[in-house]
């Protein structure tokens, strides 16, 4: 039998002294469908009669009525030492929605979809198969850090050294652009880690990358106005520009990445291009220092603004990386997008942009109008966390954890999947692309795939879902920072057992 919880339920009654019901019945009525719509849980304890009959301003006799009834009726047990509780042994066929208003049956598919808006439709066609928000899958998932490797306990005791005893400047009048300590840690950090100078004061946090790129399109353009996006490339950047009312073009990426070439004959009239060019998602493709210097020259030359977008720019395994646009600036034009989501654990939710200067007065504008900003919770822990040093150790650490991790993907590809995938190592990054071998290329659907491998317990997205345009390539993207090695080889041979169902080979 469950045990009885010890906390009382808070019961939300709402009596109606007009009503020609009596309140005994009124009470009745109401525990006895919160019970049957589960709001009130098998075994779940009940306030005394005394509380409910202060709390309701009834007399306890109209509450101990209403009880004896539901007592009768089996809803509720009575015991000396626990008081009244909600029964545990329910029948099943008890717990369905009262007579009166019934719940009906489910509206069709077709009826639902049409009541819906056209852009919330084209959510629903272009979704692909999720997991549940508490279940976790067995390997793969994407823009996923190894939670293990955090360290969890240190974090605690960070965040209560911050609100032990907060100053008024967090806990009372926090600046609109965030935690002070925690802008002047990330400029000091990215002096260091990515090699440019910038003010605390230019540096915004924020909830993600779409709150990011939202306040820097509402910054630099007015509705309508057109934006280059890469293509392939990140859901997320048309989400963020559809929410500011910007008009998106692809331009598809070559072997080099981004070229402002290809983008002008597309849309000359662009004011805003968003790049990743330190590692290219899903692609990963390094945008060369050719390219890089072209690109800051249109935005000196056309007043254009570039979004850098330096998601998992931490992570390279071969070779060294390019200075970031950011460091190459010289006309204030180039804003830098990162977060702290991906390097460290997901829910922390604490992302930052670093504007240009001329744009931080109208910024600070519009954070201060803004309803939803970035939890404050974490965000003292997070300038200790930087200040202290354990920032570079954690990167460091998970560096060296992830590069073999990608080797035992590689190695779990070409042992189990070879007849259906192919893939390469790649410089950096959190994820791989798996590209569909030439034998299966033109019947490869990968959001068939994907949701096969789901019912398997496997998260792999689609690359076709990277797609802004008609014209989409099909593939797997397969995260593996957050894949244990030891789960690696076992989940390729999983997602082989797919393969051979869902292909016939």
């Amino acid at each position: 039998m469950p045990r009885l919880l010890r906390k009382a339920a808070p019961l939300g009654l709402v009596l109606d002294a007009a009503s020609r019901t009596p309140l005994h019945r009124q009470i009745g009525e109401q525990v006895r469908r919160a019970i049957l719509e589960r709001r009130l849980a098998p075994g779940q304890r009940l306030p005394s009669s005394r509380l409910m009959a202060s709390e309701l301003d009834v007399a306890r006799g109209t509450v101990l009525l209403a009880m004896d009834q539901l007592i009768a009726e089996g809803y509720v047990v009575a015991q000396a030492a626990s008081g009244l509780s909600v029964a545990t042994d329910l029948p099943d066929e008890m717990l369905t929605a009262p007579h009166g208003h019934p719940a009906g049956p489910p509206a069709a598919d077709g009826a639902a979809t049409a009541a819906l808006s056209r852009r919330a439709r084209l959510a629903l066609h272009d979704a692909t198969p999720t997991f549940g928000f508490e279940e976790a899958p067995l390997a793969f998932p994407t823009g996923q850090p190894d939670r293990e490797a955090f360290p969890f306990a240190l974090w605690a005791r960070l965040l209560e050294r911050e609100w032990r005893r907060p100053s008024w400047a967090v806990a009372g009048a926090l600046h609109p652009f965030g935690h002070a300590g925690l802008r002047a840690a990330i400029a000091a950090y990215l002096g260091a880690a990515r090699g440019f100078a910038c003010e605390p004061e230019s540096i915004v946090i924020t909830s993600g990358m779409r709150q990011s790129l939202s306040l820097l399109a509402w910054l630099v353009l007015d509705p309508d106005d057109a934006a280059w996006i890469e293509e392939p490339g990140f859901v997320g950047t048309r989400e963020a520009l559809a929410l500011a009312f910007v008009r998106t073009v692809p331009v598809p990426i070559d072997e080099s990445g981004f070229a402002v070439e290809r983008a002008m004959a597309a849309a000359p009239q662009a004011k805003l291009a968003v790049v990743a060019p330190a590692h290219q998602f899903p692609l990963g493709t390094v945008l060369g220092l050719q390219r890089r210097l072209e690109l800051l020259s249109w935005a000196e030359r056309h007043q254009g603004w570039i979004a850098e977008d330096d998601f998992d720019g931490e992570y390279r395994y071969a070779g060294r990386p390019l200075a970031p646009l950011r460091a190459l600036d010289r006309s204030g034009r180039v804003a830098y997008l990162a977060s702290f989501s991906k390097l460290l654990f997901p829910a922390l939710r604490l992302s930052y942009v670093v504007l240009p200067t001329a744009l931080v007065p109208a910024a600070e504008k519009r954070m201060a109008a803004e309803a939803a900003r970035a939890s404050l919770l974490g965000q003292g822990a997070l300038a200790r966390f930087i200040a202290d040093g354990h920032l570079a150790t954690h990167l460091r650490r998970t560096r060296l954890l992830y590069a073999a991790r990608q080797e035992a993907l590689i190695a779990g590809l070409e042992r189990h999947l070879a007849r259906w995938l192919k893939s390469a190592r790649d410089s950096g990054g959190m994820h791989l692309i798996a590209r569909p071998a030439a034998a299966i290329a033109p019947t490869f659907d990968d959001r068939a795939v994907v949701a096969a491998a789901a019912q398997a317990g496997i998260a792999v997205a689609p690359l076709s879902a990277c797609h802004a345009g008609r014209r989409r390539r099909h593939g797997l993207i397969l995260g593996y920072a957050g894949t244990p090695e030891r789960a690696i080889d076992p989940a390729c041979a999983a997602l082989a057992r797919v393969l051979r169902a869902s292909t016939g080979r």
